[in-house]
């Protein structure tokens, strides 16, 4: 038996072939799938969106340190799991205690790192598959990167 997920999979690429779309739009396949029969999800609550508005603002939040004049997040996030459900505790990064703060570092960290092997799984395939064409280099350091965008955010608070 199919999960849940490979089934949801498998109408998109129904629904690829049904249209012939190749670059499709998720609410486009919803409406495909429930036309299909497939089962609506409950709606999130009030509650719950409200609770996902005040994360995003949490994570939004930005001040300026009062010595390097550089902005930065005024609230961490750790994620832990009560109970079976998936819980963000946000804290104040001036208060927070060395534990939290490093905690939501090496999570954030390993958020990157997930997505780098995932890009680098993804640009080998299709370097593998398109094999006529230039392949595609992505480099994984980013060192020099940040280094740009810091100097490029001194500029501009130069600037202003």
């Amino acid at each position: 038996m199919a999960t849940k997920k490979q089934q949801m999979q498998s109408i998109i690429r129904l629904y690829r072939e049904k249209t012939g779309v190749t670059s499709i739009n998720m609410h486009e396949v919803a409406k495909f799938a429930a036309a299909m029969g497939w089962p609506l999800p409950a709606p999130k609550s009030a509650l719950d969106r409200l609770a996902e508005q005040f994360s995003g603002v949490a994570r939004d939040e930005t001040r300026r340190d009062e010595v390097t004049g550089r902005p930065y997040r005024a609230n961490v996030a750790v994620t832990e799991w009560h109970e079976g459900t998936q819980t963000t505790l946000w804290t104040d990064i001036d208060e927070a205690p060395r534990k939290v703060a490093h905690k939501s570092f090496v999570q954030r960290r390993e958020q990157m790192v997930g997505d780098a092997v995932q890009l680098t799984l993804d640009v080998d395939r299709w370097n593998r598959v398109h094999v006529n064409e230039e392949p595609i280099n992505m480099p994984l350091d980013f060192a020099f990167d940040v280094e740009l965008r810091l100097s490029a955010n001194q500029a501009n608070d130069d600037a202003a």
